[in-house]
């Protein structure tokens, strides 16, 4: 029995880092193979480029200045993607913080409250585009709605949850060593669901890609999800590709930098998970 299999198995670092980079090869030989292939039967194929093919595109938007506007697209893009994700992400972990802390300890505002963020978070975002779009009109305001609409009520109930699961006795020891409703709230209960916000945020990066991309999609002028439906009408498959990968890459950092921030300052969090 291979060392990797069985329900005790316990295999070694360095086993654990070739099965984590085994798929990812398997995957690059499956598209070298077909590419190779492609490009032998058609040298102007666009749909599987060669990596050569795809350096060229890499170097016309990430090094080389466009003709039209004097920017570097892909810099460019980058830079208003991110502008948008995140005011739209950042006011959501905001507003989520307030309401889901105020949901999981007063029960008034729990009744007023979660059965409308319930409701709210049933909708699909990507229908009430058009009307985001109608209200806001084409520019930032609806692209940065829809991310927060998106995300707001994801975070929230995480929020809610990790307040709900404080401890009563703790409240109840506060309360009545003289500590206020106010304090028991955000200096001793907040302090305890920050990680928990941060984790629901970092869960909640996925859907604010794509609510992003798909917003630049409908209507920009600029940004990652512009550019690729943009390119896409020329079978610009040397820059989807590498379009793609870059936000994969950014997603993937942002990712590994709240986990890393939640190890560094919350790690008894990390503890209680397990």
């Amino acid at each position: 029995m291979p060392t990797f299999l069985g329900l005790h198995a316990q295999p070694s670092r360095p086993l654990q880092v070739m099965l984590a980079l085994l798929p990812f090869i398997a995957l690059v030989c499956v598209y070298l193979g077909v590419s190779e292939m492609r490009y032998r039967n058609n040298p102007a194929d666009k749909v599987v480029p060669t990596l050569g093919k795809m350096a060229e595109g890499v170097n016309q938007v990430a090094f080389t200045e466009d003709k039209r506007t004097g920017k570097v697209l892909l810099w460019d893009d980058t830079l208003s993607s991110l502008k948008r994700l995140g005011t739209g992400i950042g006011c959501a972990a905001v507003l989520a913080l307030l309401a889901g802390l105020n949901m999981g300890l007063f029960p008034g505002v729990r009744n007023l409250s979660l059965a409308f963020i319930t409701f709210v978070s049933i909708i699909p975002p990507l229908a009430i585009l058009p009307i985001l779009f109608i209200v806001f009109g084409v520019e930032e305001t609806a692209k940065v709605v829809l991310i927060f609409i998106g995300t707001f009520p994801m975070i929230t109930r995480g929020v809610y949850l990790a307040a709900r699961k404080i401890p009563t006795e703790q409240i109840f020891k506060a309360l009545t060593l003289g500590a206020s409703q106010f304090a028991v709230a955000y200096r001793i209960v907040l302090p305890q669901i920050m990680p928990c916000l941060i984790d629901s945020t970092r869960l909640s990066l996925g859907a604010a890609w794509l609510f992003l991309i798909a917003s630049e999609a409908i209507a920009s002028t600029d940004g990652l999800g512009y550019r690729i439906y943009l390119v896409r009408r020329y079978l610009a498959m040397d820059i989807i590709i590498p379009y793609v990968l870059w936000i994969t890459l950014l997603g993937f950092l942002f990712d590994r930098l709240l986990q890393a921030w939640i190890s560094k300052r919350y790690s008894w969090y990390l503890v209680t998970k397990e």
